[in-house]
Order: C-alpha cells, then structure tokens, then sequence
C-alpha cells in the first residue's frame, strides 16, 4: 500500500504481531492485560462523560411569591425596601466570607473594599431617597396599585 513506508506492509506487521505472541515471554500476558485495561478504562471515562448534565432533570419545582393584584403602591415599595435590605445583608456576609478567603490566600483587599464600601452606601443612599421619595407619592395618593392580577 502506498501510506505504508516501504519496508513495512499491513501484512509483515500482522506477522510481527503474530510471531511476537508465538514467542514465549514471561512478560507479555501482564503487559496484555494490563495495556487492554487502561484502553477500556479510558474508553469507559469517555462513555462516562458523555452523560454528563446531558440527562433531563426530574420535576424541578420554582416557587413564586404571588402577591395581591389590589395592594397599594406604598406596600410594593415598602416590600422593595425591605428585600433591598435583605439583598445587601446577603451580600455583606458573602463579602466577609470571601475577605476571610483572601487573607488565607494573603490577597490584600482593604483598600479595595473601603472604595468599593463608599461607593456601595452612595449608590444605596440614592436607591433609599427614591424609594423613599416614591413611597411619599404613593402614601400621599392612597391608591391601589393598577396592573393586571397575577394568579
């Protein structure tokens, strides 16, 4: 065949092949086996992966908070203020969790945070005037929020 170099051909490598199994080794079943077992084993790895987070998930329930369609704009922008605490709260035990992290690692992060905390309460600061000027608004309408009811 043409792909073959010249001194070896499909048929004197079955023969190598061949006579190397004719001939008495002490060695050569171990290294069989063991040569067969690291080809199924990875050929089992792959097989494996394959079906990684390939395989649809059984019934996964999404809980949704259902709220009155007829409560007034002062209650949804209280409740806004309220998760916006709960949100911060979250975020500020995550941040100590990862500074905890960062000084293990000797990664220094002060100066980082102390701009980043300054720029956090300001961004906060606005977010609660609005809230809080729109709760005015809405606690000086006395109207019920307007919207399509929710199931």
């Amino acid at each position: 065949m043409a792909i073959f170099p010249r001194p070896a051909s499909p048929r004197s490598a079955l023969h190598d092949l061949w006579s190397y199994f004719r001939a008495h080794r002490p060695h050569k079943w171990p290294i069989l086996g063991l040569s067969v077992a690291i080809t199924w084993l990875i050929v089992w790895v792959f097989v494996l992966d394959a079906n990684t987070n390939t395989m649809p998930t059984r019934n996964q329930i999404i809980y949704v908070q259902n709220w009155d369609a007829s409560r007034s704009d002062a209650a949804i922008i209280l409740q806004q203020k309220i998760d916006l605490a709960k949100h911060e709260a979250a975020l500020e035990k995550k941040q100590k969790e990862m500074q905890h992290v960062a000084d293990m690692f000797g990664i220094d992060w002060r100066e980082d945070e102390a701009r980043n905390r300054a720029r956090r309460q300001e961004a906060l600061k606005q977010i609660n005037a609005q809230l809080d000027s729109r709760l005015a608004r809405a606690e000086a309408a006395g109207k019920p929020a307007t919207g399509p009811a929710q199931p």
